[in-house]
């Protein structure tokens, strides 16, 4: 695995930049409004509406709940993958427990192979990687339960419900090989970040004749946002801390199995 690669984690990288980039903003702008020299050309911005502050932050605010709404929508539909590949899993083992032996035991080991590999995908998985010997063992699996001795012993209804769980198996990990490839859109969230800075310069300029007041009201609109989008950043791979998913219903569908 990779280690020099900074676009695997590039999202911890964006979301210090969220937090930082915040802060710097609040402090240029009090600077501004402090010194004398801006003084008179900010006391000409005086009479702008406190109203027209909702206009940006309503903006700011449907741009960053869509962003986190993607995220974590993502982190949702890689956890039901994971269930549905145990699902499909125990489905096979169980259909498979009614063959006889020796067909049934190879076809459970096949199952708890696939099982045990897949959830060992997952340190892969957070560097954005896959795992040949998954494939290697989701083939042999979808092989030995398409032969013609499955079909011989357990009849075609059967061999094509347990070739569907295989298929479904594939289905699901190829989705949670494409949701830990997502990146951070930057140029999303430099718009997210370019309505940020509207709504704390309107903030400003609304409270341009009360700087204390000023002050305040854009380090609350900071505290409010910069941590909020930095939570966000950091659940861009849903197979990475702090909130990874879980190998666990894999891992418990193959326990019991040879």
């Amino acid at each position: 695995m990779p280690t020099n690669n900074w676009h695997i984690y590039d999202h911890y990288g964006y979301a210090f930049l969220a937090v930082a980039g915040t802060f710097i903003a609040v402090a240029a702008v009090q600077w501004a409004l402090q010194r004398p020299r801006w003084a008179g050309r900010l006391a000409s911005l005086q009479g702008v509406a406190p109203p027209f502050i909702n206009i940006i932050g309503v903006l700011f605010g449907l741009t960053l709940a869509f962003l986190a709404n993607d995220t974590w929508s993502a982190h949702d539909r890689a956890m039901n993958a994971v269930f549905k590949e145990a699902d499909s899993l125990r489905s096979i083992a169980v259909l498979a427990a009614q063959l006889p032996e020796p067909l049934s035991g190879e076809v459970r080991s096949a199952v708890s192979r696939y099982g045990r590999a897949s959830a060992g995908e997952w340190p892969m998985l957070a560097a954005r990687q896959s795992s040949t010997d998954v494939t290697a063992q989701a083939d042999q699996l979808l092989t030995l339960l398409a032969s013609p001795r499955i079909a011989a012993v357990a009849g075609d209804n059967v061999q094509a419900l347990m070739l569907r769980k295989a298929v479904e198996i594939r289905d699901e990990r190829d989705l949670r090989i494409g949701l830990s490839q997502t990146h951070v859109n930057p140029l999303k969230w430099l718009g997210m970040a370019f309505l940020g800075f509207l709504t704390l310069l309107s903030v400003s300029v609304v409270h341009v004749d009360k700087p204390r007041a000023a002050m305040v009201a854009v380090i609350l609109f900071a505290l409010a946002a910069a941590p909020t989008a930095a939570i966000v950043l950091i659940q861009g791979n849903p197979f990475q801390q702090p909130t990874s998913v879980t190998p666990l219903p894999i891992v418990e569908a193959v326990a019991d199995q040879p």
